[in-house]
């Protein structure tokens, strides 16, 4: 069961370690893009190369679901970021239990934005656990863990892509565990768990009020959605790179300090300062910060945000 691009190398890994992929469960297609056109999950693309039968049930906890995965005799269910809450009788079907992979380093940050909310809350390092899955959401027996170092730079895209793969080899670790009937199962400390909310639109809008390191790992945090989103001269611009410059500032946050400070824009943060290397103006591509003011000629002292 599984979703998300973050789910491929799962998959991949199953198959190409020999498992018996009965089915592959995955979201319902949606419409997405400025077209609104129906789009595949890159899990079920990967299912339809692979010739595996694919489900995608609107809800998968009704009951004809919950008969139909019945009838493959699953011995284990493998969910990867999925995208929905598997209720009792789903969680009991399999001969052997239900095995989730998580991107984060549990109890910490629990929920469906796990590798955002670690760039955004500023944290140093991150993981990925396999557990044994329960009616209460990530909260199973801790299989197996692995640390990872979040990079000064890195944005949620990037480390979710690296998280990926590191994910599908503790998969393959944890299922030939489970084979072999060694699988641990350590409780989780419930009283060290933080949670990770799903991200919202409004999750994006930068606030200038925050010091500089703070601005910036929102910015990472949330590339490449929502998008960090804020204003110039009255429109939306979407800041795609920005980084922490040394320099403190007396000036109003956003305020735009220097053109072309190695080849970037300054602007100043509730304490410090920040360099803007990468945005998006509304219906263009992604360009660098210095053609953007020389195309709009930004003048130091205007301002990004209301």
């Amino acid at each position: 069961m599984g979703t998300p691009r973050f789910a491929v190398p799962s998959l991949s890994r199953l198959l190409s370690d020999g498992h018996d992929v009965a089915a592959v469960v995955t979201q319902p297609d949606r419409q997405s893009g400025r077209g609104r056109k129906l789009t595949q999950s890159p899990v079920k693309l990967l299912a339809i190369e692979k010739k595996l039968k694919v489900l995608q049930p609107p809800n998968v906890n009704l009951d004809a679901v919950v008969e139909t995965l019945a009838s493959l005799k699953p011995e284990l269910t493998v969910v990867v970021a999925y995208g929905a809450i598997l209720r009792k009788p789903l969680l009991e079907l399999p001969s052997i239990g239900c095995i989730n992979l998580h991107a984060s380093l549990l109890p910490a940050l629990r929920g469906v934005a796990p590798i955002n909310w670690a760039i955004i809350r500023g944290e140093k390092e991150t993981g990925v656990t396999t557990m044994w899955m329960t009616e209460k959401v990530d909260a199973g027996e801790i299989i197996f863990q692995r640390r990872v170092p979040i990079l000064d730079e890195e944005t949620a895209s990037e480390l979710e892509d690296r998280l990926s793969g590191i994910g599908s080899e503790l998969l393959s670790r944890t299922l030939t565990a489970v084979r072999e009937g060694n699988a641990p199962r350590q409780a989780q400390d419930h009283s060290m768990f933080s949670y990770a909310p799903r991200l919202k639109k409004e999750d994006g809008v930068i606030d200038w009020e925050k010091d500089a390191q703070s601005l910036c790992n929102h910015i990472r945090g949330v590339t490449s959605w929502p998008g960090a989103q804020t204003t110039f001269r009255g429109e939306p611009l979407k800041i795609l790179r920005a980084k922490v410059l040394e320099a403190e500032s007396t000036h109003e946050p956003g305020t735009v300090l220097n053109v072309n400070e190695g080849g970037a824009i300054a602007a100043a943060a509730g304490r410090g300062s920040v360099l803007v290397i990468t945005v998006q103006p509304p219906g263009k591509k992604p360009m660098n910060a210095v053609d953007f003011a020389r195309g709009r000629r930004v003048r130091v002292g205007e301002s990004f945000g209301t």
